[in-house]
């Protein structure tokens, strides 16, 4: 073999050898650039991005907490709309119970603003100082006709009490907010001012929001009549460092912000500034947007400082660059060692030649007249010979005689064409064991090759590669588990039968079949019972049809079968009653017995399609539609349902688009205790606004949204608003209040059902005790385990469960014992025929009595008329809801019904 010496550098890289080692490093080097610069371009957006998420960040929290601000405004207005007249010490209880210093910073008071006629302004200020003011005064005084003082500014600090007195509307920025909130009935926020209550050093921008109260705590229709009934307003005042620096600190901290007023960049304008900027007012990155709220409009202006450029450094496209040529160097070094082993390689000895091509083959060397003179040591594990007794062999008796003639014909044309690989020859081999293994090859003719002098036979192993191939085949078009044909198998299948169909004009018939209840035998008793069950099925139906007839497997519990040809619709159907009675049966599988049933979808071809994707589709539709009548049934597809499905279809995707364009809305159901007479909380019931058919109750589109999953998305919305209803009820005065959520068996079973009740609990800030779960009764028949770890896990959290429409299907007494239930609903299915049917009475009768004894409160719904709820009186009943009472209520139309209850009965 050739040595080191032997192949001198110099001779190594001429361009001759090694060319391709150095097109290798350009390249290479190439593409290091490359990358290095879409590694600078990546970190630059990527800063930019982060760049561009603060800041809109930044912009979402300040018009959050803005709008939680205008919420607490129209929470105090509610206290005027509801009190009538609010005392000092009133105000000053509410103002401690909003806890604005932990909630709501950067207000620095909350306060009324009280309409005063110029005939009236002595008696008013006497009776300020008689509460305690003494120093009361208002200022500056006008010409009139009326003054608007502040009346009260909590919390009482030093700085606020300086304000008392002060009339805002004589100041025309003040003004010109409190018109425009006066006669738009509108909060409204006021252009830039100095808070009257500030120190002659602390001179930093404020500004007011303003609320309108209207005497009689409604407000008027007409701008006329809102100037007349105008009573005064309540405001936040508020300090713009106070309130943006928290919001700045927290999201953008390494950010330059400024606002200004009206969107006018100017000295004057200017609201807030963090001056983290550069001296020489450098930025890499800057973002203008605008925050409308109470009719103003500010400009938020932020721009990258040195701090977020420093931050945001990335050492990584130097790394690239660096790593990049290193590699590039690597992989030439790479290219010319493979060069200098090539080269070594074609000057060493023919025979290395000769074997290294064939290494993972036979390779025989022969002389011109065919006799074996070396063997690779390959021939051991492939043939099973021993290759140093290769000179005894006969080779003709190792070859099968079909194939000897082909062979010698190889042979002889590579004698007549030396260093040209011949064209691939197969033959037969016998090996060690007597056994034929399918084999191709080729010749070589190297008879003048130094270390070879002989016809090089290179002969490759078919047998294994066959096998591979068939198991391919099989994995390709047959399903693992049942061995029936697969999804792509059968779609060729199917679509043989519909051309011969086509061109026949004999019927042929498409099956979809789906096990009924195959999910809850697979969750209860393991994957490895639902495969038995599969594969057994499968072997059912393979002898249901005949042999020129395919059974396939989709995947799941979805078989199809093909009849290829059959005489008609009838005989289809004879086939399919063939199959139910042949699948509707117990099995036995881990020790418990089950029964199944099938639900088989038709369609029939040429005549519903000559399409095999439509075809497939029609025979979904049949099957959907078989489920729907029951099951354990068969169903032929009919135009029908292919409208219906386009119909669910459409429905699905407005149901979709509405739950992201936040159309659902809850309206409220009063539910009244008949000891008291009061109304001691409410049932929330989905709406959606439709844009075309108005408000549209959950049944008729409930069913819908469970069948597609939207129901975890819409059962989350649901509860959030109803949480964040009750704490508006809670701010209103009605403190008792119990909310009433449903929820489906979709929900309850989702995984995530617990954390999103924790989290909506958390982010709500909502007392589990006043929040009532309702769950359906069909809940009973889910796995008894799994539901009481969930009930236990709710009853831990401190909310209310309550069984809805009780009486309905099979309510287990056991279960009413042993999970943590609180209440029981009576279906109002049994409440609508009392008392003119004596079976519901009884049965209203016989739930009320169960319950007490079980020490579970009874609810009845749906009631409506006078002699219902003298009956449910008459036995017990502690709790009733339905129309007779009130229909359900949107938010305002629920707080003045509250209101109504508190002065008079509902219903004696």
């Amino acid at each position: 073999m050739m040595t080191s010496k032997e192949l001198p550098l110099r001779q190594l890289l001429q361009l001759r050898h090694a060319w391709i080692a150095w097109l290798v490093f350009f390249v290479a080097v190439a593409a290091t650039l490359l990358l290095w610069q879409v590694s600078i371009r990546l970190v630059e957006d990527r800063t930019e991005a982060h760049f561009r998420t603060q800041s809109l960040q930044l912009k979402s929290a300040i018009e959050e907490r803005l709008l939680n601000y205008e919420q607490v405004l129209a929470g105090s207005s509610g206290l005027f709309s509801v009190a009538g007249e609010v005392t000092r010490e009133q105000w000053r209880e509410y103002v401690e119970k909003v806890d604005i210093d932990r909630y709501y910073p950067g207000i620095q008071g909350i306060g009324y603003v009280q309409r005063i006629g110029v005939r009236d302004m002595a008696d008013h200020i006497a009776s300020v100082r008689a509460e305690g003011v003494y120093n009361y005064l208002v200022k500056p005084l006008g010409t009139g006709p009326f003054y608007y003082p502040m009346v009260y500014l909590e919390p009482g600090t030093d700085r606020n009490r300086r304000a008392l007195g002060y009339d805002a509307f004589s100041d025309p920025i003040h003004r010109i907010a409190m018109e425009k909130a006066r006669d738009d009935a509108v909060p409204t926020v006021t252009g830039k001012v100095v808070l009257v209550q500030e120190s002659l050093a602390e001179d930093q921008a404020g500004f007011l929001m303003y609320y309108p109260v209207y005497q009689g705590g409604e407000i008027p229709d007409i701008r006329a009549e809102r100037r007349m009934m105008l009573s005064g307003y309540v405001f936040s005042a508020f300090r713009m460092n106070n309130l943006i620096d928290g919001i700045v600190g927290l999201i953008s901290p390494f950010l330059d912000v400024r606002i200004y007023d009206s969107g006018v960049v100017a000295r004057d304008t200017l609201m807030y500034g963090s001056n983290l900027g550069s001296l020489d007012n450098e930025f890499s990155f800057e973002m203008s947007q605008t925050i409308s709220h109470g009719g103003r409009d500010w400009l938020l202006q932020t721009r990258s400082t040195p701090a977020f450029d420093f931050l945001a450094a990335d050492p990584r496209p130097p790394i690239v660059l660096g790593s990049g040529l290193a590699i590039s160097a690597l992989l030439c070094l790479f290219v010319l060692a493979l060069i200098r082993s090539r080269l070594i390689a074609q000057i060493s000895a023919g025979r290395y030649r000769a074997i290294t091509e064939g290494a993972a083959n036979v390779t025989l060397v022969m002389d011109r007249r065919g006799e074996p003179l070396y063997a690779s040591p390959s021939s051991r594990d492939i043939l099973g010979f021993d290759p140093d007794k290769v000179h005894s062999m006969q080779l003709e008796a190792q070859v099968h005689p079909d194939d000897l003639p082909l062979l010698q014909r190889g042979f002889e044309e590579s004698m007549r064409a030396p260093g040209k690989q011949m064209p691939v020859v197969r033959a037969r081999i016998r090996d060690a064991e007597g056994q034929w293994r399918d084999m191709e090859g080729t010749y070589t003719a190297m008879l003048s090759v130094p270390g070879v002098n002989g016809v090089v036979l290179s002969l490759r192993d078919l047998t294994q590669l066959k096998a591979a191939q068939s198991e391919l085949h099989r994995l390709a078009f047959y399903d693992p588990l049942t061995g029936l044909a697969n999804r792509q198998l059968f779609r060729d299948r199917l679509n043989h039968v519909v051309r011969r169909s086509r061109r026949s004009g004999e019927p042929a018939a498409l099956m979809f079949l789906d096990l009924d209840g195959f999910k809850r035998i697979n969750d209860t008793l393991g994957h490895d019972a639902g495969d038995e069950l599969l594969k057994q099925v499968a072997l059912w139906l393979e002898g249901c049809v005949r042999e020129e007839d395919s059974v396939a497997r989709l995947g799941g519990d979805e078989f199809v079968v093909l009849l290829s040809q059959i005489s008609g619709p009838d005989a289809a159907g004879k086939v399919a009653e063939s199959i139910l009675r042949r699948l509707c049966q117990r099995i036995r599988l881990n020790d418990h017995e089950v029964g199944i049933t099938v639900s088989i979808g038709i369609t029939m071809i040429p005549h519903d399609s000559e399409d095999a994707g439509t075809l497939m589709k029609y025979a979904d539709l049949a099957m959907y539609r078989a489920k729907e009548l029951g099951r354990n049934t068969y169903q032929f597809f009919t135009p029908a349902m292919n409208i219906k499905a386009a119909r669910r279809l459409l429905q699905q995707e407005e149901l979709a688009t509405a739950l992201d364009g936040d159309r659902f809305v809850l309206h409220y159901q009063p539910k009244i205790d008949l000891v008291s007479q009061r109304v001691i909380g409410v049932e929330a019931f989905l709406r959606w606004h439709h844009p075309e058919k108005g408000l549209v109750s959950a049944q008729q589109f409930i069913n819908l949204a469970e069948e597609t999953g939207l129901i975890v998305r819409l059962g989350e919305l649901a509860l959030r608003q109803a949480c964040i209803q009750v704490q508006a009820l809670e701010r209103a005065g009605f403190e008792s209040l119990k909310m009433a959520v449903n929820l489906s068996v979709r929900q309850l079973t989702d995984s995530g059902f617990l954390d999103m009740i924790r989290q909506v609990i958390t982010e709500t800030g909502v007392s589990p005790e006043r929040l009532e779960l309702e769950m359906p009764a069909e809940l009973l028949n889910e796995d008894p385990r799994m539901l009481r770890e969930l009930l236990v896990s709710l009853n831990d959290l401190g909310v209310c469960l309550i069984l809805d429409d009780f009486g309905t299907g099979s309510c287990s007494l056991v279960a009413l014992q042993q999970l943590p239930l609180d209440v029981i609903k009576i279906d109002h299915r049994f409440i609508r025929d009392i008392p003119y049917n004596v079976s519901a009475t009884d049965v209203a009768s016989a739930v009320i009595a169960l319950a007490k004894k079980l020490h579970l409160t009874v609810v009845a719904e749906g009631v409506e008329t006078l002699q219902q709820l003298s009956f449910l009186k008459s036995a017990g009943c502690a709790q009733c809801q339905g129309n007779l009472f009130s229909y359900p209520l949107d938010e305002d139309a629920l707080i003045g019904f509250l209101i109504r209850q508190y002065e008079k009965p509902l219903i004696s």
